[in-house]
């Protein structure tokens, strides 16, 4: 008896509105395409419309040169026992006083009423390139670990889990854990332990002190770097992997160890990826607010990092103490507290009373902190280029 043949395609049978399916399908894709790209043209054209004429100009050299390169100013309003204002600034408002003498009354200061955002640029730039420095060697160094060396099994699949779910923790519990970890308990040198030390160790000529950085540059780009290391581990893992295995076995088989395999062989071609899931980092460590609101930011300073003031030297000091006070005051840079363009857009937009140089603060702040990120976007696409023409495969 011959068997009836039977049909198991699911796509045979009745197709009638199948066409009418497919197009309806196709326009509610592009659809939603389309409102995202509208909605982000929108908000980019309402930063661009308000920042622009903060940062640019209709003349020579047509840049706000006065917003980008000074600090933030604070206005003093100086009155006198007949009520009159008088208002200058921190410079000025010393010698008015004196000059008033029994005549001053009171003073108020009133912050960001004047300036630029130099400072909140440097502290940005400063805190990346210490987040991006600490989670670029930990992440590449975790990722060869787990794509080369690591067997598999529950242990690297728990690593892996572990390093999945650190990606979804909230900033701001990252921003607790740099306030216990680096502002509190890290540990330094010092003479004499202070009373917040947790332990010490002395070591003869200095003291080893668990009493923690302070907030300064280094504990807020410690606690940036483990925010952003899940994305470096995770996307150079994936690079790692993507390099064809012959790449391994060829090299193996003409005499190569392991690691000259993987520096050789592996690392040149996983580049590319590696490079651009860091200027990705970086794009994130310089947007976040919470974290360096608990390790690193201030609200306002009117001081660059370096402009630390340090004891004067005799005019007869020597050449090794001037060179020795010069390195003091370039390590004293990491140690300071400074601002930072996230937390001073958010300051600007909540902290402080409103007036017409603080609203317009606030959109040329944006503006510049968006063509900085999309520089390094555009970098990134343009050096995963680049590298993936040298090292193609």
């Amino acid at each position: 008896m011959t068997p009836v043949p039977t049909n198991d395609n699911p796509f045979a049978g009745d197709n009638s509105g199948i066409q009418q399916r497919e197009t309806a399908a196709r326009w509610a894709l592009r659809i939603g395409s389309y409102i995202v790209v509208i909605i982000t043209l929108a908000i980019m054209l309402h930063i661009f419309v308000k920042g622009a004429p903060v940062v640019f100009r209709s003349q020579w050299p047509f840049v706000n040169t006065q917003f980008l390169t000074e600090l933030p100013a604070t206005l003093h309003v100086i009155e006198d026992q007949q009520g009159n204002h008088i208002e200058t600034d921190v410079n000025g408002a010393d010698a008015i006083k004196k000059k008033l003498g029994d005549n001053f009354r009171a003073e108020k200061t009133i912050s960001y009423s004047g300036g630029g955002i130099l400072g909140p640029i440097v502290g940005t730039a400063l805190l990346v390139v210490v987040s991006v420095g600490v989670a670029l060697f930990l992440g590449v160094a975790c990722a060869i670990y787990l794509s080369e060396y690591a067997k598999h099994g529950k242990f690297l699949e728990m690593v892996r889990l572990a390093i999945l779910n650190l990606a979804g923790v909230p900033s701001v519990v990252f921003g607790l854990f740099g306030l216990g970890a680096f502002v509190l308990t890290a540990p330094t040198f010092v003479d004499v332990p202070a009373d917040r030390s947790v332990f010490s160790i002395p070591l003869g000529f200095t003291t080893l002190s668990f009493e923690g950085w302070d907030t300064c540059v280094l504990s807020g780009g410690f606690t940036l770097a483990f925010v952003i290391l899940p994305v470096i581990i995770t996307a150079s893992e994936q690079c790692l992997q993507a390099v064809p295995q012959g790449f391994r076995e060829t090299s193996m088989a003409l005499g190569a160890t392991r690691w000259q395999t993987i520096r050789y062989s592996v690392l040149p071609f996983a580049t590319p990826g590696i490079l651009t899931s860091s200027i990705l980092g970086i794009a994130r460590a310089a947007g976040e607010t919470a974290p360096i609101m608990f390790t690193a930011a201030l609200a306002f300073k009117d001081k660059l990092p370096w402009q630390k003031d340090l004891p004067p030297l005799p005019a007869d000091a020597s050449v090794f103490a001037h060179w020795e006070q010069s390195v003091a005051r370039f390590f004293g840079i990491f140690t300071e507290s400074v601002q930072a363009l996230p937390y001073h857009i958010y300051t600007l937009a909540a902290k402080i009373p409103q007036n017409e140089y603080a609203e317009r603060a606030q959109y040329g702040s944006v503006f510049v902190f968006l063509v900085l990120v999309a520089s390094l976007a555009a970098s990134s696409v343009m050096l995963r280029k680049r590298l993936r023409a040298k090292y193609r495969w």
